[in-house]
């Protein structure tokens, strides 16, 4: 089984059709007419493990030396204790008005739609497609990155360490985007859910391919500075600065630690005995646990491989230089995740302006249905007039705003700070205050306002610190410099 977008943006599990159209006896359908789901613990777990282990893998090492081990480490574990908190109420929300015998919500937003409903479902929608654009955008400035860094490496290997050896950022960046606008033609992606499963391995190998450079430059004894408190204020850093770095750390943190806009996906494809989100609770604890201790390996040994002088991106910014194929290995694995990863982030934005003009503009056939060409070598292919102009307008957009922001810390972290609290914190608390009835000012009301109060002046202040960095990178960027 694997997740997929299906043709309305949502993500689904592959083998959920309607049991009318496979032709099941009731004896094989569940309570909503859909065939039997079949997942479990183990899955769940697996589908958690995957969604959130990504990209963000890559600068923890830079977050630990802004924080230094004292915040750096609490930091980690009260985002990873909120993750799973906020993950156990979004659980009890997947049925309503009950969370065993309730009706079924299938995504995110119509579970916020049914608790909560009014204008806290257009909220919803407009953070989760910010979101999802945001990081379509971080995704072609980290492959963009990763891209140049193959060929830096080389360089290195081949002509020293202490030799420029600049590539132009821009390049790639326009590789990528012409590569995305031939996938992101594909009219859904299920077309290609074996791409999402690759993207899955990827992650996984760059992330333990940097974690295993950093053991190994431990084991050499490497003559690197660390401290409690990180980056040391002094000749070359403010205490402005500093802090504004610290706050810029918090989103970086923050946007590794994401998976709510899947959790009620991901929910559905789970058996309904035991119950859905008593299994899920359990998912969510040993996946955010794993994850947790994943991170915590990262960032830890990435940090005591290179102290306070810690990259940005531990597999991009050459802290390490050989074996230079083993880190060309790393920069690969990361390109092909995100290829895929951009194509699951952008699918739900398409479907939705899609479905919109299809709804606009559904008298004029040319534009909104699909068209059969026969391909020499390929055969008969369809295409959509609205679908090739508006996914390849949007892949450009999206690769323009990654040429005129190439900053991967500082947009990593804007986008985590601005996503975290609303996403993962506000709409699961508010829909379970409002399911489980919880009364005004009793105690579990009071610990949940003032977790989500919390949550969100640290989200502003990561965002905040984020867009200064932005600021401060632009004032000393010239458009089409090398990297």
């Amino acid at each position: 089984m694997a997740i997929e977008v299906q043709g309305n943006g949502n993500l689904r599990e592959v083998s959920f059709e309607m049991a009318g159209q496979q032709g099941l006896a009731n004896g094989d359908l569940d309570d909503d007419g859909h065939a039997k789901r079949t997942g479990t613990l183990v899955t769940a777990s697996a589908y958690i493990i995957t969604a959130v282990i990504g990209s963000g893998v890559l600068s923890l090492a830079w977050a630990m030396a802004q924080l230094g081990w004292v915040i750096g480490l609490l930091v980690l574990v009260s985002f990873s204790f909120i993750t799973w908190h906020c993950s156990t109420l979004q659980a009890d929300c997947y049925r309503s008005p009950d969370p065993i015998h309730g009706r079924r919500n299938y995504t995110y937003m119509e579970a916020v739609k049914t608790n909560l409903g009014g204008v806290q479902v257009q909220l919803c929608g407009l953070v989760q497609y910010a979101n999802l654009v945001g990081v379509t955008i971080s995704y072609a400035i980290t492959t963009a990155i990763s891209m140049a860094a193959v060929k830096r490496s080389y360089c290195f290997h081949k002509n020293g360490h202490n030799v420029p050896c600049d590539e132009p950022l821009n390049v790639y960046v326009i590789i990528f985007a012409s590569t995305e606008i031939v996938l992101s033609q594909i009219p859904n992606f299920h077309k290609i859910w074996w791409l999402s499963i690759m993207a899955a391995v990827m992650s996984f190998s760059y992330s333990l391919i940097g974690l295993g450079l950093s053991i190994a430059k431990i084991a050499g004894n490497s003559n690197v500075s660390t401290s409690l408190t990180g980056l040391p204020v002094g000749m070359d850093l403010s205490s402005r600065e500093k802090v504004w770095k610290m706050l810029q750390a918090l989103g970086n943190v923050a946007s590794a630690f994401s998976f709510a806009l899947v959790l009620i996906e991901i929910q559905d494809t789970l058996k309904s005995s035991p119950p859905e989100n008593k299994t899920m609770k359990k998912s969510a604890l040993i996946g955010v646990s794993t994850t947790t201790v994943f991170y915590m390996l990262c960032g830890v040994t990435g940090y005591l491989a290179f102290g306070n002088a810690a990259p940005g991106n531990f597999l991009t910014g050459f802290g390490f230089y050989e074996p230079f194929w083993l880190i060309d290995i790393g920069n690969i694995c990361i390109v092909i995740h995100l290829l895929g990863g951009y194509q699951v982030f952008c699918q739900p934005v398409f479907q939705f302006v899609e479905n919109w003009s299809g709804t606009r503009w559904h008298s004029r056939g040319f534009f909104t249905s699909d068209h059969i060409i026969s391909v020499p070598l390929l055969g008969s292919l369809s295409f959509n007039i609205t679908r090739v102009i508006w996914r390849t307008v949007y892949v450009i957009i999206t690769a323009v705003v990654a040429m005129t922001f190439p900053f991967f810390n500082s947009f990593v972290g804007f986008v985590g700070g601005v996503a975290f609290w609303p996403l993962t914190v506000y709409f699961p608390v508010e829909m379970y205050i409002s399911q489980a009835k919880v009364q005004r000012f009793s105690g579990m009301w009071i610990w949940l306002k003032i977790m989500s109060l919390v949550c969100l002046v640290v989200s502003l202040a990561a965002a905040c610190g984020s867009l200064q960095g932005l600021i401060h990178d632009l004032r000393e960027y010239k458009p089409f410099r090398n990297f």
